[in-house]
């Protein structure tokens, strides 16, 4: 059975798959909302995913998926572990490292120029406009 439970994290759908108590649930809500709701995050949507196996004899029963958007990049994570609470807070380090990379990968400033055998000239081109810092765009 799959629930939907989108309390705090409207745009985040936290889901469960098997017997997953509402104690996990809670637990998992707060560390991932934790990860996405940090002070100067972009966007984040998605959908993070518990499941518990059925079979007894399975070696890590819980596993976690998480499928998130981040501004404009593509983030997942899955942890597997053999309790509720270590398999949220192996997904939350996974998270918080994918999530900082994909929060700090935006615009550098840097751009990049084709090659010369690409018809490009090989040498970067300064930044031109507002958010340059050369102050070529300045009227005088």
């Amino acid at each position: 059975m799959t629930s939907d439970n989108t309390r705090r994290t409207p745009l985040v759908r936290l889901r469960r798959d098997g017997a997953v108590d509402e104690a996990t649930l809670a637990y998992a809500r707060t560390k991932i909302d934790a990860v996405v709701g940090r002070q100067g995050m972009p966007t984040v949507t998605g959908e993070v995913r518990i499941a518990r196996a059925s079979a007894p004899h399975a070696g890590h029963p819980w596993s976690a998926t998480a499928d998130l958007r981040i501004g404009g990049r593509h983030v997942v994570a899955v942890a597997e572990e053999a309790t509720g609470t270590e398999v949220v807070d192996r997904l939350q380090d996974r998270l918080r490292r994918q999530t900082d990379r994909a929060a700090h990968a935006g615009d550098t400033g840097h751009r990049t120029t084709a090659p010369p055998w690409r018809g490009g000239s090989g040498t970067p081109e300064p930044l031109t406009g507002p958010d340059s810092s050369t102050g070529a765009n300045e009227e005088k």
